[in-house]
């Protein structure tokens, strides 16, 4: 579990922090036929982190082609128009506005988020670990963060109607990174 990191007044130690794409995770849920959630995955993304003199400053992207489900007719139709369009929206950015702890130690991240063209405002909480040594002298820290947006803000209103009343496809998607940087 991670915990906030000691010094009340610092998100992460001072320095630039890129994510290790071999430790670190991004997904997605979203409520399928009514009855479960279904996931995807991102495999492919890069993450910055900035702390500088108190300030910190958070930014991600990710290209649509790397969205992966555990069938490539579903991930198709999640490339394609009905969804994030990928050949006229090749990526996804996250730009972080403010990133703190709040009295708890729970990381909290607004910024926005654009998909599909379009930017709306989006927050996440989570939690960060504390700074660690790896054998090969790097340091790395950990973030864990999550939040909901409603797919139809970002012109993903793909539906179908259940026979017997629903929708096949949840509007509200839970977004969630296990991120493993390292200082550069």
């Amino acid at each position: 579990m991670s915990t906030a990191i000691s010094d009340e007044t610092a998100v992460v130690p001072e320095g630039t922090w890129k994510s290790d794409p071999v430790h670190s995770w991004v997904g997605f849920q979203v409520r399928h036929m009514a009855v479960s959630n279904f996931r995807g995955e991102v495999p492919s993304f890069d993450v910055t982190v900035t702390s500088e003199n108190g300030a910190v400053s958070l930014g991600g992207s990710a290209p649509v082609a790397s969205i992966t489900t555990r069938d490539e007719n579903l991930t198709a139709h999640i490339a394609s128009p009905d969804f994030f369009d990928a050949a006229q929206h090749p990526e996804i950015t996250l730009d972080a506005s403010s990133v703190s702890l709040d009295r708890d130690g729970e990381l909290l991240v607004e910024g926005t988020l654009t998909m599909r063209g379009t930017t709306k405002p989006v927050g996440l909480r989570g939690t960060v670990s504390e700074p660690a040594e790896d054998p090969y002298g790097m340091t790395r820290v950990g973030l864990e963060l999550s939040g909901v947006v409603d797919r139809r803000d970002y012109g993903m209103g793909w539906q179908a109607p259940l026979p017997g009343g629903g929708l096949a496809l949840g509007h509200e998607v839970t977004v969630s990174a296990q991120i493993e940087l390292v200082r550069q």
